[in-house]
């Protein structure tokens, strides 16, 4: 870890770790010479020796430095201090779109199919590049407060024409969002970033990915074996013409996949058009099933199971005793569990169709829980922060209100939690320094705000004056920014050299102004000895208290001021 407050390449001001990855860590920085906030990412301290891993890191410079778009985060520079490699990026200042589909579920169809033109632009650039992501995910884009997306970390991206990608045995990017032939270790192409696109959009429009499991292996069976969900069936008001997007982007064969991203653009660009909306569901034209790609995943899994046994020899017999009545005391509990739930199940005629619940917004968790139940439907609850909702109250139910569904299905609800957020309180009148560190230490950020007051308003310097956040108000940790606006005392240097200001009465301006004072001599016949001559701030220049001042004072070789008998004035009068 690099501590706060280092400097990377003399140049780059720590500010605070924003994130943490399996090859590099993420810093909030301060460019020192272009005076902006950037992102820095830092190759992790154990394989910074390593060749490979450093080649690799170098290797994402190279590609990354070649993209220029508007939905791709920016790289600035790249470089090594002191065995520290590094790439420096534009910071966005945003969440990321996992982050957004944990807090609101399904987005609208109008914003899902926004923030995927966005995101197919983007990718298409990058293929025009002849570079893959291969890392496509909802924890990979970020998006900006007016909805702008931005695509980051092409950690494991590859120009396709680079003499290294020989990688094909290993599985790189998230289970949840990986195409089939990248699991099985046929390699990727630009065909697999566009299947990950299309989970990323299933995942838009359900809330949910659509394939899950206890463990890697399971999930990426699924990829390879299970069809995916139809999400017209999970939500009837998708029209079919938007589910074909989301086929034709993940069809287990890449045969049957766009040949291109900006061939998913023009899909997404007209998918709305009142003219597709009787479309056909989309038939495949090559055959789905790869029953090597079946076999591969199964030998991970049975290599795993082989693992777990052999693993179990090791124990001592007396702990394989214990381990053993443990497990059939266990299985013996889940025994009567499954008993019931099949009982229960059995009671209830899933045949039946049933309507989900009125009202359920606003109420609080058990009561809703209980409202759900007794119509014979599962309650599954899911939080989320939302500063319009008290908490443990209900703010979204999925399917909705007057639903018609069948018994037993599952209704989720949306609870508001207040769990990881801040209070706010007044900070009016506090010194903005103490504040903000109390904040960050908090994990809030701190943006602040100079305004220019004079020692008229009787506003202690570096004090807040206002806050773009109201006390009682909350603030989710990591995720949320507060504008701290406080009070910079200014200085309005008056005309010193208009003959009324003698040195004592410059001192005396300085002291109350908290300036700093210095006063140099210079020969001028002239002015009169001690005569104020020059000022190095102009007058009605306005300037911080803590500047400093030089007064240039007037010294006169003639001697006439100090000697009575050699001034021609005093000659006359007498």
């Amino acid at each position: 870890m690099i501590n706060k407050g280092e400097l990377i390449d003399n140049r780059y001001k720590i500010v605070r770790s924003i994130g943490e990855g399996g090859m590099a860590n993420v810093y909030l920085a301060w460019d020192t010479i272009l005076e902006r906030e950037v992102a820095v990412k830092v190759l992790r301290g154990d394989l910074a020796e390593d060749e490979k891993f450093i080649r690799r890191f170098q290797r994402e410079a190279n590609a990354a430095s070649s993209l220029r778009h508007p939905n791709i985060v920016e790289m600035y520079d790249v470089g090594e201090d002191n065995g520290k490699y590094f790439i420096v990026m534009e910071y966005v200042d945003g969440k990321t779109l996992k982050s957004l589909i944990k807090k609101r579920g399904a987005l609208n169809l109008t914003e899902a199919i926004d923030i995927m033109l966005q995101l197919t632009s983007g990718i298409a650039c990058a293929h025009d590049s002849y570079i893959i992501h291969r890392d496509i995910k909802p924890q990979n884009v970020m998006i900006l407060e007016d909805g702008r997306v931005k695509i980051t970390d092409f950690g494991i991206a590859m120009a396709l024409n680079s003499n290294e990608l020989t990688q094909t045995n290993s599985v790189m990017g998230s289970v949840h969002y990986l195409p089939p032939e990248q699991a099985s270790g046929s390699g990727s192409t630009i065909k697999s970033d566009i299947y990950s696109l299309g989970i990323l959009f299933f995942e838009l429009l359900t809330g949910s990915v659509p394939f899950k499991g206890d463990n890697a292996v399971e999930i990426a069976i699924k990829h390879m074996r299970d069809p995916i969900p139809s999400v017209c069936q999970i939500n009837p008001s998708i029209p079919q013409s938007v589910e074909n997007i989301i086929l034709n982007a993940t069809a287990k064969n890449p045969k049957n996949r766009y040949d291109s991203v900006a061939e998913m653009y023009e899909d997404l660009r007209t998918c709305l058009d009142p003219l597709r909306f009787d479309e056909k569901r989309v038939v495949y034209k090559y055959p789905e099933h790869n029953l090597e790609n079946t076999k591969t995943i199964t030998k991970l899994e049975s290599r795993e199971i082989k693992n777990k046994l052999e693993d179990s020899k090791k124990e001592n017999s007396d702990k394989k005793l214990n381990t053993a009545l443990t497990i059939t005391g266990i299985v013996c509990v889940i025994i009567v569990i499954i008993g019931l739930v099949f009982i229960w199940v059995l009671s209830i005629d899933t045949s039946k169709e049933v309507y989900v619940p009125d009202n359920l917004e606003g109420m609080k968790e058990t009561d809703a829980c209980k409202k759900i139940e007794n119509a014979d439907l599962i309650c599954k609850v899911e939080y989320a922060y939302d500063s319009e909702y008290e908490e443990d109250v209900v703010m979204k139910v999925s399917p909705k209100s007057s639903t018609k569904t069948k018994a037993g299905n599952t209704v989720i609800i949306t609870v508001s939690s207040y769990e990881d957020t801040v209070e706010v309180d007044n900070y009016v009148g506090k010194n903005v320094d103490v504040v903000k560190a109390q904040l960050e230490e908090l994990g809030i950020r701190v943006v602040t705000t100079a305004k220019k007051v004079t020692e008229d308003d009787e506003i202690e310097e570096n004090s807040i004056i206002s806050q773009s956040v109201e006390k009682g108000g909350r603030l989710q940790k990591n995720n949320s920014v507060i504008e701290l606006t406080y009070a910079t005392l200014i200085v309005v240097y008056p005309d010193f050299t208009d003959g009324t200001y003698t040195r004592d009465l410059i001192e005396q301006f300085c002291s109350d102004n908290h300036i700093t004072c210095s006063f140099k001599e210079e020969e001028d016949n002239n002015y009169k000895e001690g005569d104020i001559i020059l000022q190095s701030r102009s007058a009605g220049d306005e300037v911080r208290s803590g500047t400093t001042l030089t007064i240039t004072i007037a010294t006169n070789t003639k001697k006439s001021d100090k000697n009575p008998e050699n001034n021609d004035d005093t000659k006359l009068e007498g």
